[in-house]
């Protein structure tokens, strides 16, 4: 492999530094916009890749806050300045927004959220003599044993010590497992995935360690079968003062924090319809929020997810506002008929976008459309399609729910012409 001296310019949509040579890209792992840097040049024609051997000078760099930047996968944007971070996400919107013909929309300042308040994480477990616990290095199957981390809660970080000492209890010579935590109100909710079910004595360390770390449900998981351990208390995200019981590993945004910035945000933008309809309702984000303003269907693909919504609406005496269907929206959207029975649409759909259901609301007399979105390239295809409907989309705003990665959230709004 060869070795070039190369300066970089900008920042990937990965979070890579992007440097030009021979009139091609080529991204750079951990560098910044202005570094000069000695690179290795990975084999790989089709994608360019460098890999830093020596900064030669520094450009908009910081120093990192964890003695793992570099190495683990969780981080990819530690080593920027404040100023050159915020532009950069900012830059990744405005440039996906472009690419679709967007150049001159109205972009709300990026809303930055506090690091350390990560409510949900996937560790990966491996036991090769030492047990480590962390999370994968960047574009790697290793683990990185994680020491120290300043995105997740505490709470969360806290258990990484105690899983780490179950991985050699429970796991085999080179066994490898992984543990989805997820915070909820009522504490840790963590399902363990292994490769196979466990035997009794690996039951009973499941059970030790959920009593002794004070585990609200503790299950796992192997293959299609899926088991509980233990369960002290019920695993729940509260919405709009509204508690939902989580299924197991469940989505709920990335903090409690994201869901009340995201929430407010949803509220601006809606206004005052007379029925709302809420697509990719997940467990209620949104719902209960938007019930206060409006009666509200909830439309939901997940049917554990569905079935949570519709018991703590039921639960909690606001079925009359908010009614609940199970259906893939992906499959089979809601059709132009169908939505003409609401003033409003709120979608939130998972990073592949709603490619299927913003045609159908493109073909529709929707006045009023609010997107939310955790990725800002299928988001401006979407918006593209139904700019081209009729729609004029009139304002966005960007919310760094993922401290330090590459990933970005947005509210958006849409008013037909």
């Amino acid at each position: 492999m060869s070795e070039v001296d190369l300066t970089i310019d900008s920042v990937g949509v990965r979070g890579d530094g992007v440097a030009q040579h021979d009139g091609k890209p080529v991204y750079v792992p951990f560098t910044a916009p202005g570094d000069r840097v000695r690179v290795r040049l990975s084999p790989d024609k089709d994608e360019r890749r460098g890999e830093v051997v020596e900064i030669l000078a520094a450009g908009e760099r910081a120093k990192p806050v964890c003695r793992h930047f570099g190495t683990c996968g969780g981080c990819a944007l530690q080593h920027l300045t404040d100023e050159t971070y915020a532009a950069a996400k900012l830059g990744w919107l405005q440039g996906a927004l472009a690419q679709h013909g967007f150049k001159d929309i109205e972009i709300a300042p990026l809303r930055r959220l506090a690091s350390g308040t990560r409510r949900r994480a996937r560790l990966a477990l491996a036991r090769d003599g030492e047990a480590v616990a962390g999370f994968h290095g960047r574009m790697s199957h290793a683990i990185v044993d994680m020491r120290e981390c300043h995105v997740l809660h505490p709470a969360l970080v806290a258990l990484v010590a105690p899983l780490r000492r179950l991985a050699a209890e429970i796991l085999p010579r080179r066994g490898k497992a992984s543990a989805a935590l997820t915070l909820g109100d009522g504490g840790v909710d963590v399902l363990l995935e292994l490769s196979k079910a466990p035997a009794l004595d690996g039951l009973e360390a499941l059970a030790r360690f959920a009593a002794e770390q004070d585990i609200a449900r503790m299950s796992w998981r192997a293959g299609s079968t899926v088991a509980p351990v233990a369960q002290r208390r019920p695993v729940r995200a509260i919405f709009a003062g509204v508690a939902v019981d989580l299924p197991l590993d469940a989505f709920v945004q990335a903090s409690a924090e994201a869901d009340a910035v995201l929430s407010g945000l949803v509220l601006d933008a809606i206004g005052a319809p007379r029925r709302i309809a809420d697509l990719y309702a997940g467990v209620g984000t949104f719902s209960f929020a938007l019930a206060a303003r409006a009666p509200v269907h909830a439309v939901e693909g997940d049917a554990e997810a569905a079935k949570a919504l519709g018991q703590a609406a039921s639960r909690a005496n606001v079925a009359d506002r908010v009614s609940v269907e199970r259906r893939d929206l992906a499959r089979r959207p809601l059709s132009a008929d169908e939505l003409a029975r609401f003033d409003a649409i709120v979608f939130d759909p998972p990073r592949v976008g709603a490619l299927a259901q913003s045609r159908m609301l493109a073909g529709s007399t929707v006045p009023r459309v609010v997107a939310v979105s955790c990725n800002p390239a299928t988001f401006a295809r979407d918006a593209r399609i139904l700019v081209d409907g009729g729609y004029t989309l009139a304002h966005v705003a960007p919310v760094d729910s993922f401290v330090w990665s590459p990933h970005l959230e947005l509210v958006a709004r849409f008013e037909r012409r």
